[in-house]
């Protein structure tokens, strides 16, 4: 019975894997992953991002009220329309939104009154597409986008009273009906900020057959008169004839520069049906997950990792369109005008800084080099870079990450575009003070005198804002370096860059808000979250020195010590002090409830914090712990994340992981190692090379890395150089079950620190 037994279990699992072996990587991803969230305790706080990969446009399933950020969640029952957004978060809301609904019966436009009963069961969601049966109708809708315009299918029951409604939402806009052309135009201007005054997202709906009946929409007041309104709240309802079974189907596109070239937009469509629209928006993903093609590994981890890829693929997005003559020019956020070349927008670089931008000067280089021009544009328009953008500046997070943003991609041979403007816009953004808090350097004045922001010169999260200066200032040094600056210059970025060490409390071992006459804070509870810090205590802030590791090593007294403080923070109780905030705020509460101490990875200060075993001669722990979070905080599915998974940083942290190593300093040329996930990845590298990770023996139970060849070679080292992935190699990882506690323990195996340079 028991050799019975097993050999069902060995082809069960056997089945499972050649499940996910035998689906394309686009069939992988659940863009439901992350949506089961609320304010109050974050699975993710995703949407299903309908799209093409960075596409200018999502689509989305509504269920939550007009102007609730959290406008899909997975529990909610009742969809109210189909939405086009440009969210990145629900903290950040949307701008440029606007919803079809269809209907039977007598038409129903508030959105209480028009929400459909729909089942998860008849629903499907693809990254290229999206279908669901509305029971109350008994429609089935379907839609299928390119970047920046989507096609609607809508299956109706027999009835003489089908209708389809759009509505432009409140907040100012405007709707005309062109029934010769079977058409509905309009704009929308509802945002939550970040934008000019003459903001408006244009939109042109075009059906497929006349219509029997048209009506206009003032709030929620229906008229038959008249073919165009102007209104606080303006929408139109079309109708039609339909026989059982009948699709009525709608090629939708919009424009942030004008109606003319909403109408340009929609040629992205063209003359393709439904099925084609379909089929190219999978071969798109395909196309761009294939990237990364993993072997092996159980079904649930493959359907992770893409989901995952998938997710790192679509912030930040296009917010450039193309011209009559296929050049990209956009409207901007930072001045109101139309300017030529690109720009994108939609992320906050406090968040994806970390792992999501350097994904993409890995695998998706020219696209980032498209970011960049788009940033030079940014500060061209605007003055500034934006910390973060949605569309324009946003007055939200510290530091001046922009510096990592710009720095890493050049450093990483990111080139074609103004590297010398942008490199004026750092200098700027370090050394002033911007028209928002979030925009420049909070502060400034103190820490270019003080070397670090003060805690008590009502600045708030002042400790925070040091370190990530501090790190943002040898990110500027790097670049300064690489741009053959003056010497002057790079030094003193340099010596700025060294600042972490002036808010380090010998008497604690940890980070710590300073005074401005030099005393350190007091109270202090390392387990108080906000106050000095971010979304954060000092158990997360005190490891953001991202460049110099062994410079923190050594003010804590050398290996010993710093280990013993890197085990605290996963043996330590989730204790936590909320008095900052009043109320226990979701990242504290994810952290509680993760069972791993005080690592908090559902938030970005604590992400890279694994990783820093490596630097003490401890790889075997990153392991281990690397594992750990994969197994534990991720699942492909409506709860898959531990936190928010912020445009992109979350999932990619969870992508590099799986890969065997994670860029703990992006403006290095270094990846620290952790172990693979897989059995075998192959990058398909944008310059023709390819780099194979090859673990045959990896497994549940053998997590660590016994030793390491590259290229064929013995290599002992934590890290891996960017340039020599770049020029393509072959990696072989003998894992095993126990640590290997004598591989990667020399001085020179530790990665990069600007305190020791780490053995080229």
């Amino acid at each position: 019975m028991r050799l019975r037994l097993l050999a069902f279990l060995i082809v069960l699992i056997g089945a499972n894997t050649a499940t996910a072996q035998s689906l394309a990587p686009a069939d992988l991803v659940n863009p439901l992953m992350g949506t089961d969230s609320k304010p109050d305790l974050s699975n993710g706080n995703t949407y299903p991002a309908i799209s093409r990969p960075w596409g200018m446009n999502c689509w989305m399933p509504q269920t939550g009220k007009m102007g609730n950020g959290w406008a899909y969640q997975y529990g909610a029952d009742k969809i109210r329309g189909f939405k086009q957004t440009h969210q990145p978060s629900p903290w950040m809301n949307d701008y440029g939104q606007f919803v079809l609904m269809p209907g039977t019966g007598k038409i129903r436009v508030g959105e209480d009154e028009r929400a459909s009963w729909f089942s998860h069961k008849s629903e499907t969601a693809r990254p290229y597409y999206y279908s669901v049966y509305l029971a109350d109708y008994n429609i089935t809708t379907e839609l299928a986008p390119t970047e920046r315009a989507v096609r609607f299918r809508f299956t109706f029951p027999k009835t003489d009273s089908a209708y389809v409604l759009l509505d432009a939402l409140d907040k100012g806009s405007f709707v005309k009906l062109l029934p010769a052309q079977n058409r509905i135009i309009g704009y929308t201007t509802r945002n939550r900020g970040g934008v000019p005054a003459n903001f408006k997202n244009y939109f042109i709906v075009e059906f497929d057959r006349p219509f029997t009946a048209t009506h206009l929409v003032n709030d929620n007041a229906l008229t038959s008169t008249g073919t165009e309104l102007t209104a606080a709240h303006a929408g139109a309802v079309v109708s039609f004839r339909t026989g059982r079974g009948e699709q009525v189907q709608a090629r939708v596109a919009s424009s942030f520069i004008s109606p003319e070239q909403a109408e340009r937009n929609l040629l992205e469509i063209g003359t393709d049906d439904f099925e084609t629209v379909k089929q190219k928006g999978r071969d798109a993903w395909n196309k761009a997950l294939g990237r990364v093609e993993i072997q092996g590994g159980t079904d649930e981890q493959q359907r992770t990792f893409y989901s995952c890829l998938y997710r790192s693929l679509l912030f930040p997005r296009k917010f450039y369109e193309l011209d009559a003559a296929g050049q990209a020019v956009h409207y901007s956020p930072y001045n109101g005008q139309v300017q030529p070349g690109f720009l994108y927008t939609d992320t906050g670089f406090w968040d994806t800084f970390r792992a999501l931008f350097p994904l993409l000067n890995l695998m998706y280089p020219s696209v980032n080099a498209e970011i960049q021009a788009g940033l030079a544009n940014a500060y061209r328009e605007g003055g500034w870079l934006p910390e973060w953008g949605s569309p324009g500046y946003r007055n939200i997070m510290v530091g001046n990450n922009s510096a990592s943003v710009v720095a890493e991609a050049y450093l990483k041979g990111g080139r074609g575009y103004d590297i010398n403007t942008l490199y004026q816009a750092l200098t700027h953004g370090a050394n002033n003070a911007g028209p928002l808090e979030a925009v420049g350097r909070a502060g400034v004045s103190y820490y270019n005198k003080l070397g670090y922001v003060p805690y008590d010169v009502k600045i708030n999260e002042s400790a925070a804002r040091t370190l990530e200066y501090a790190y943002d200032d040898f990110a500027i040094a790097q670049l300064a370096t690489a741009l053959k600056r003056p010497k002057k210059e790079i030094a003193l970025y340099t010596q700025r860059s060294q600042n972490y060490r002036k808010l380090f409390d010998k008497q604690s071992g940890l980070m710590r808000g300073r005074n401005q006459n030099g005393t350190f804070q007091t109270p202090f509870n390392p387990f108080k979250w906000g106050d000095a810090f971010t979304e954060g205590n000092s158990w997360h802030y005190t490891w953001s020195v991202f460049h110099d590791v062994q410079g923190l090593m050594n003010l804590m007294g050398g290996p010993r010590p710093f280990l013993a403080t890197l085990d605290s923070v996963f043996t330590l109780p989730p204790i936590f002090d909320e008095a900052y905030y009043g109320e226990v705020i979701h990242e504290i509460r994810e952290m509680q409830i993760a069972n791993m101490g005080q690592y908090a990875h559902g938030n970005q200060p604590a992400q890279h914090i694994i990783y820093l075993y490596n630097y003490a001669a401890q790889p075997w722990k990153a392991q281990y712990w690397a594992r750990e979070a994969m197994n534990r905080l991720y699942r492909p599915t409506p709860d898959g994340y531990c936190g928010d998974e912020d445009n992109g940083q979350t999932s990619a942290w969870y992508v590099f992981s799986a890969l065997g190593f994670y860029p703990v300093c992006p403006a290095s040329d270094q990846y620290v190692l952790g172990a693979p996930l897989f059995p075998k990845a192959t990058l398909h590298l944008e310059n023709g090379h390819e780099v194979v990770l090859n673990a045959p023996a990896n497994s549940a139970a053998n997590r660590y890395i016994g030793q390491l060849k590259m290229n064929g070679q013995p290599y002992r080292h934590n890290w891996l150089g960017h340039a020599a992935l770049q020029q393509g190699a072959t990696l072989d990882f003998d894992m095993v079950p126990a640590p290997a506690t004598t591989r990667g323990t020399a001085a020179d195996d530790a990665p990069f620190s600007a305190s020791k340079p780490a053995a080229k």
